[in-house]
């Protein structure tokens, strides 16, 4: 079903239209230049049967619900008692302080659609304050606009648990009527074994074009030996073609022990160039960590790093992550490109083994779920350095806003899971918003 953007002006004719004519226009405007996805009405809605005909028309994955001048609560009501979708509520800025008419009164209406949307929705709902021209504005709308698409996403999105995890790694373990429940995902499950014996039938012929494909994005791949590099294009082309043939977004792989003693070559450069096309995909088989992914990559476009924080320097305030070498290619530096190495502890290869590119503005995100069985998003905010690689294996150092061991002393005196994603891109308020959408627990560190 097609993702809408419904913009709902609700008011009454008794304050100044003129005025509100110009607020409605400029909000037009302003929600067009953000997404493609709007739905908007011919003209205010300034009777409640204006408003019954235009909720008519509309299906809406968000509502902007916006004073355009006071309305009183059975409006907010009436949108409310037709849809569940996730709800922004916008209240103008009073245009013109005079000592004359006051022209909109916007406000008071947010205070009745706000006590409506409280008893409907227990206080689940975005809200911002102030006028179509202003940059904090437009930037709270986008991130509505994009919070609420990435939840409409969620209920579209297929995953794949790929063997289970290791013991000890239960925190990334997943069921799929709770994944359903909770974000609307659908999980399927497959034995690590089926796409290592469908790699083990390829010819090198059928491997070709992986192997081509492989060797465009990748730095020393012909350093690795040759039975390497072609059982890595074989067992690229099946997780490809199990991906593409089954129509998954995400997944999560078992990677240790068994594709070192069942297959002898890693499946860590396989995840990597999955991720550099777009298919978040984590490592030791871990569910969470890859929908966490998933949302990073969706929010920004780009590929999002999966490791361990593995050091704190509270000198300078960075905490490095890492990880064996599943990074994709994509993150590389420019000055190395993504280069291949051995697994730091199994010695074979291929695996990434680079540090990722510097960034302005990074989020360090992870979907969390508490030993009550509740759901929770870790978020914090900071910029990527221009550091070499830390260890063998790939990394990036994060300088984060926030007094770093603190993070890190909070982090895990609350039992966080060990893995987390850097996001390339600041989007730590379309995270909470997609929190409070979802009705999770939002940590801000």
């Amino acid at each position: 079903m097609k993702y809408q953007v419904a913009y709902i002006p609700i008011g009454v004719p008794t304050f100044h239209l003129e005025s509100a004519r110009i607020e409605f226009d400029k909000s037009i405007r302003m929600i067009s230049s953000i997404t493609e996805d709007g739905v908007y009405p011919d003209k205010m809605l300034l009777s409640m049967d204006d408003l019954c005909s235009f909720l008519d028309t509309i299906n809406p994955g968000l509502i902007i619900l916006q004073n355009i001048t006071f309305a009183n609560a059975a409006y907010a009501s009436e949108v409310l008692k037709r849809f569940g979708c996730p709800v922004l509520l916008w209240t103008l800025r009073e245009p013109v302080i005079d000592g004359g008419r006051l022209r909109l009164n916007s406000l008071t209406g947010a205070f009745s659609a706000g006590n409506a949307l409280c008893a409907f929705r227990d206080g689940e709902f975005e809200y911002v304050f102030g006028s179509p021209e202003e940059d904090a504005v437009a930037a709270s709308v986008k991130a509505a606009v994009t919070a609420a698409k990435i939840k409409h996403q969620l209920r579209c999105l297929k995953m794949a648990s790929i063997g289970h995890t290791p013991q000890g790694f239960g925190f990334g373990r997943a069921l799929d009527a709770e994944l359903m429940q909770a974000f609307g995902v659908t999980l399927d499950s497959i034995e690590a074994r089926e796409l290592i014996d469908k790699a083990r039938s390829y010819t090198d012929e059928e491997c070709a074009s992986c192997l081509e494909e492989a060797r465009s994005m990748m730095v020393g791949l012909d350093q690795t030996p040759e039975n390497n590099v072609r059982d890595f294009a074989r067992l690229y082309k099946a997780y490809k073609d199990y991906v593409a043939d089954n129509h998954i977004g995400a997944l999560s792989s078992r990677c240790w022990p068994d594709f070192f003693t069942s297959f002898g070559t890693p499946v860590c450069s396989v995840l990597a160039m999955l991720n550099a096309l777009g298919i978040a995909a984590s490592c030791e088989s871990d569910v969470y960590g890859a929908l966490s992914m998933y949302i990073g990559t969706q929010m920004t476009d780009k590929a999002t790093f999966f490791g361990d924080p593995v050091s704190m320097d509270e000198t300078e305030g960075t905490i490095t992550f890492w990880h064996c070498g599943m990074a994709a290619c994509t993150l590389a530096r420019t000055d190395t490109g993504a280069r291949v190495g051995v697994h730091p502890n199994r010695k074979i290869g291929p695996v990434m083994d680079f540090g990722c590119r510097a960034c302005d503005q990074v989020t360090v995100f992870r979907v969390g779920r508490k030993a009550d069985g509740t759901f929770r998003f870790f978020i914090a905010s900071g910029q990527a350095l221009d550091r070499p690689k830390q260890f063998c294996g790939t990394s990036v150092v994060v300088k984060t806003d926030h007094d770093a061991r603190d993070i890190i002393a909070k982090s895990v005196k609350s039992g966080w899971e060990p893995h987390f994603v850097v996001i390339y891109g600041n989007v730590a308020e379309e995270l909470a918003m997609l929190a409070h959408m979802l009705g999770m627990e939002v940590c801000v560190y």
